[in-house]
């Protein structure tokens, strides 16, 4: 009996009862309630001579009363059930700030607009040019976003080009994170590049060493040098490296030649125009090493995949806490299902084969 009801309250999404004491009362109740009403006799006008009549052809069985008495039984049972709270379980992701606070820092200037994509075929005035390094950057970026903050990791977003600001704080709700990393577009920050602005900022926003014991670490990508801000990459590269914080970076372009670049304000849309932009490696590598994190250099906007994947290995801490188990209410199917076998029960005992009196 005790397996019959385990499988058929898996059937129904039940892995719990959140009030577990009170099934054992409620089946109980049940059982005298529908005890009583399996004995009471159906209420009929007194006839002289039943008695001898029922006894000489023997006492015929009312299939529909106890078809009528099986569905209330069921109803009650599903009522019962639903009284000891059920729940379903699932696992969700670590318990956040216990695993790693990451802030991802992404060039958005003028030179992202380069079409430098393995296997890209750009011609002149093609109507349909392929993904800017951006546009296969944000997407990378995203997945990355998304598979740390499934694992508990707390992540944000600071962009810049002429200047740097927050797109997304720290935060373990993917969907926000991926709705900030949508709305990047090229050049929202100015044409320029304020490298020094921008990881100054993000060593901001991952902040300073937590008591829950969290890590630490900023991941920049950049593809030129820095030729705008106030805050000199020096400064910004001491500041992390006071407070503890790692900075990976990842240059993108190989630099030496011209690229094309998709239109951009004030150009004709199908117009292609070559343009250099050589990312400053010497500088981003001793960002790294000052910091005791990792240079990446991508040659092209496809390298990417392989480089995040690079950096997602380093980045592994080792979580206290288990993954959270995350409970929904499942009471509501049983109320519908108890509720549609009385109205079962009515149309058949009350409706469709009502007994004459």
């Amino acid at each position: 009996m005790n397996a019959t009801f385990v499988a058929a309250a898996s059937a129904l999404g039940i892995d719990g009862f959140e009030a577990a004491h009170r099934l054992p009362w409620a089946l109980a109740a049940v059982a005298i309630v529908m005890t009583l009403a399996a004995r009471r006799a159906r209420p009929t006008i007194a006839w002289p001579g039943f008695a001898e009549i029922a006894t000489a052809v023997g006492r015929r069985r009312d299939p529909v009363r106890w078809i009528a008495l099986g569905l209330r039984a069921a109803a009650l049972i599903g009522l019962a059930t639903a009284l000891a709270q059920p729940i379903s379980k699932h696992e969700g992701s670590p318990e956040p700030g216990r695993g790693l606070d990451l802030v991802l820092v992404l060039d958005i200037s003028g030179s992202m607009r380069a079409l430098d994509t393995a296997g890209a075929i750009a011609t002149q005035g093609s109507s349909s040019l392929t993904r800017t390094r951006l546009g296969l950057a944000r997407e990378v970026v995203a997945r990355f976003a998304r598979d740390r903050v499934a694992e508990g990791d707390r992540v944000g977003l600071v962009v810049f080009g002429a200047s740097a600001f927050t797109q997304c704080p720290l935060t373990s709700d993917g969907s926000l994170l991926a709705a900030a990393l949508e709305r990047v577009e090229v050049g929202m920050a100015g044409e320029a590049t304020a490298l020094g602005d921008a990881l100054a900022l993000a060593v901001k926003r991952v902040g300073p060493a937590n008591a829950e014991g969290a890590g630490r670490a900023v991941v920049l990508l950049t593809d030129g040098r820095s030729n705008a801000g106030e805050v000199p990459v020096s400064i910004a590269m001491e500041l992390a490296s006071a407070l503890e914080v790692r900075v990976h970076t990842v240059g993108i372009g190989q630099g030496g030649r011209d690229v094309p670049m998709a239109a951009g304000p004030g150009r004709p849309t199908g117009t292609l125009r070559f343009e250099r932009h050589d990312p400053d490696l010497p500088t981003l590598e001793r960002i790294a090493e000052a910091t005791g994190g990792r240079f990446h250099h991508a040659l092209r906007s496809s390298d990417l995949a392989r480089v995040y994947g690079e950096i997602d290995s380093l980045e592994r801490v080792d979580r206290a806490l288990p993954a959270r188990v995350q409970t929904t209410p499942r009471s509501e199917p049983l109320f519908a299902m108890a509720g549609g076998l009385l109205l079962l029960e009515i149309a058949l005992a009350r409706v469709l084969f009502r007994p004459l009196p």
